[in-house]
């Protein structure tokens, strides 16, 4: 089931991906497909984040929980649906409305975020995979070993990283965010039901400065239209 990961992370993450927890979360999925049940996102893009943002370009860690379970939403990169998928989610609106609010971008006519990630905004899920219609569904099969060991190599860089975490799930790694060079910004999910607390966050500012301070070039968060 899984494809191969992206040749640049595939050295810095080889001790966790040769072990016989990962053997045992592929042949989990591999159990899925064969029992006829959809994991989403596709094969092909369930390592789309670190394919689209290598290791080298890494100066934000955004992190989410699990891909969205509808069919045709998830592409492999958190809260970003594929450019067609209309509406927006709930929770990609509200990151919308703080991003307009906090440093005035456009609200654009779509959600796909991959020019974040392009910019070195690593767009990760705690867990990689779900099946469909089935929220948290691979939750505690082995993904969580696998994004631990992501936050570690990502540690170790010796140029500032802004770790961004939003919600419960999300704050649970912070405790691997351990050399003082790197920013966390950590306040409530999106999600319509915390997002009364996410608004006024200024994270979106907040990480632009971080950046800045450390002589790095700032995000530049407007998503164009499709």
């Amino acid at each position: 089931m899984l494809s191969p990961i992206p040749s640049g992370w595939k050295r810095l993450l080889k001790t966790e991906t040769n072990s016989d927890a990962y053997r045992a979360l592929d042949t989990f999925l591999e159990k899925e497909v064969a029992e006829g049940r959809t994991v989403l996102p596709p094969r092909q893009d369930v390592f789309r984040a670190l394919r689209v943002t290598p290791y080298e370009t890494v100066r934000v860690v955004l992190l989410g929980q699990d891909p969205y379970h509808t069919p045709g939403m998830a592409h492999g990169l958190c809260f970003s649906v594929r450019p067609h998928v209309r509406p927006v989610p709930p929770s990609l609106r509200n990151v919308y409305r703080e991003l307009r609010d906090d440093v005035g971008c456009r609200i654009p006519n779509n959600g796909c975020l991959e020019p974040w990630a392009r910019q070195g905004v690593l767009m990760l899920n705690t867990v990689l995979t779900v099946r469909a219609h089935a929220a948290n569904s691979h939750r505690g099969r082995g993904w969580e070993a696998v994004t631990d060991r992501i936050f570690e190599v990502v540690n170790a860089k010796p140029t500032r990283v802004v770790f961004v975490l939003w919600g419960g799930e999300a704050k649970k790694k912070q405790s691997l965010i351990t050399n003082a060079q790197h920013v966390v910004i950590a306040c409530a999910h999106p999600s319509p039901l915390s997002a009364r607390k996410f608004f006024g966050s200024r994270c979106f500012s907040q990480i632009n400065w971080a950046l800045t301070e450390a002589d790095l070039a700032p995000i530049d968060w407007q998503i164009p239209d499709a």
